[in-house]
């Protein structure tokens, strides 16, 4: 297939379909037959079937020494390194939230718009990967934030869902303000938004780019949940339904780092201290995340908290990356964007079937608290397993793909040979171990001998609903034995991250 195609159809395909598949879920709102919602449902899968199609011939292509990228207009679009992994992420996780989602929305009321808005989330993700200027970059950000502010919101008749939508729109819409700032002052400066254009003009040490680029930073820190911008985070993923928080935790706020990385590499002329940056950032998100995840007493609300650590463990990679011109450790960080998106999206997905089964599915929209998970594997033996896999590979345990992705960071940390890099190493190594002090108590309820009134109460699991979580847990443990399985995409992302900076 000409690349041409293969471009225009990973980003236009998502945003095509997804008012067709609003408009099929409305027909069976207003003639109230099912069969509009079965195919909606059926064309949000065919339409994520496609796209990894689109990205496998993209594949191809780009192999045999082709270039998938086209330009519309003076707009140019193109598949690279971050582009393949940031789409893969996007449109896997997003196919085994669909599948998650058919039980867990059913008949709820606005469930055409859910799954139209997912897609529209989605597109815009893939969209945000491929884009090669920054102002479409910021057009496609904006897309993927409003869609994600209505998912968040989604249960509008509850109080809570309401206040952290405005909370994540709010806070939000400041840092997309910041970053057209930012844009605006560096196009100012270069005569163009196009990043290659902006790499060759920007000049080295002038303070007006610095200032656009600590603007660009926090505005898409707020997104990336950088610390002390992640206060959106906890509430956002803890209302938002269960498969909206994979997808929040999974790649949305992957993507906002995506963002901030492809805008820090285009400065990289400029000798602005993104390595610098990125490292003290990682090192907080690290350690906050943790100590905040530590007293949540609600179960979605200590994996956000939980997603925050995670950031933090990227950023160290991209970090030492760009201060030590490391692909390895660029590569890292990538591979545990990847990992991070299988076990926060199967711990999340885990989560939501219990909360589902224990309290949604009776018409109860509460919380799912720790207590409700005493003794649940003797009823949900499939999940509570799922879900310890999960959390054990967000702990790092070996040999599961947290471990692997976790050990590439910090041999690529200590390869750097300074006492600060072994200081890090150090640190991060028992941040990683300190995590287990919230992912073990978890687990260790599961598996409790009495089982709580709420779990010996709740309702059977549609295999529907276990079905994506398998799939996700095939993922985590196959990469982790095979870690070079994850090799073509992660370091062909490292590549088109250090390729500006020199490397």
């Amino acid at each position: 297939m000409n690349s041409v195609l293969i471009t225009l159809g990973l980003i236009a395909l998502p945003l095509v379909a997804a008012p067709i598949i609003y408009l099929f879920g409305r027909t069976s709102v207003r003639k109230q037959r099912l069969l509009g919602m079965t195919l909606a449902k059926l064309l949000t899968l065919l339409v994520l079937v496609l796209e990894g199609l689109l990205i496998y011939l993209g594949v191809q292509v780009w192999v045999a020494g082709g270039s998938v990228a086209t330009n519309i207009g003076t707009i140019q679009v193109g598949l690279d390194g971050i582009g393949l992994i940031v789409g893969t992420i996007a449109v896997g996780l997003g196919f085994c939230v669909v599948i998650f989602s058919i039980p867990y929305m059913e008949n709820e009321n606005g469930e055409e718009k859910y799954y139209a808005l997912l897609l529209t989330l989605i597109g815009s993700i893939v969209g945000l990967a491929c884009s090669m200027d920054l102002f479409n970059l910021w057009v496609w950000f904006e897309l993927m934030a409003i869609s994600s502010y209505f998912l968040v919101a989604f249960y509008n008749e509850q109080p809570a869902s309401l206040e952290s939508g405005f909370k994540y729109l709010t806070q939000s819409a400041v840092g997309s303000a910041l970053v057209l700032f930012g844009i605006a002052i560096l196009f100012s400066t270069t005569g163009s938004v196009a990043m290659w254009s902006v790499w060759s003009n920007a000049t080295s040490g002038t303070p007006i780019v610095y200032a656009a680029a600590a603007l660009i930073i926090v505005g898409f820190g707020i997104k990336a949940a950088l610390v002390p911008l992640h206060t959106w985070l906890p509430d956002a993923h803890s209302q938002a339904p269960s498969g909206i928080s994979a997808m929040l935790s999974g790649i949305v706020i992957e993507a906002g780092l995506v963002a901030m990385l492809r805008t820090l590499s285009v400065l990289a002329q400029t000798h602005f201290p993104s390595g610098i940056i990125l490292l003290v950032f990682g090192c907080v998100n690290i350690l906050a995340g943790n100590l905040l995840a530590l007293r949540q007493v609600e179960v979605k609300r200590m994996l956000a908290y939980s997603s925050i650590a995670q950031v933090g463990y990227m950023l160290v990679g991209f970090g030492v990356a760009i201060l030590s011109s490391s692909y390895v450790a660029a590569a890292g960080g990538f591979f545990h964007m990847l990992t991070h998106a299988m076990m926060k999206g199967l711990a999340f997905l885990a989560a939501g079937a219990f909360l589902y089964v224990l309290h949604i599915g009776k018409g109860e929209h509460t919380a799912l608290v720790l207590d409700d998970l005493n003794g649940a594997a003797k009823k949900y033996p499939v999940v509570a397993f799922l879900l310890s896999l999960a959390l054990l590979g967000l702990g790092g345990l070996p040999p599961l793909a947290g471990f692997m992705s976790k050990w590439q960071i910090l041999v690529a940390t200590a390869g750097v040979n300074s006492t600060l890099m072994i200081c890090i190493v150090i640190f991060v190594a028992l941040n990683s171990v300190l995590s287990l002090a919230y992912y073990v108590p978890v687990i260790n309820r599961l598996y409790r001998l009495n089982i709580s009134e709420t779990a010996a109460a709740g309702r059977s699991i549609s295999w529907i609903m276990v079905l994506p979580m398998v799939i996700l847990a095939v993922g985590i443990v196959v990469i982790g034995v095979w870690p070079s399985l994850a090799n073509f995409l992660t370091f062909n992302a490292a590549a088109s991250l250090m390729y500006p900076f020199g490397v």
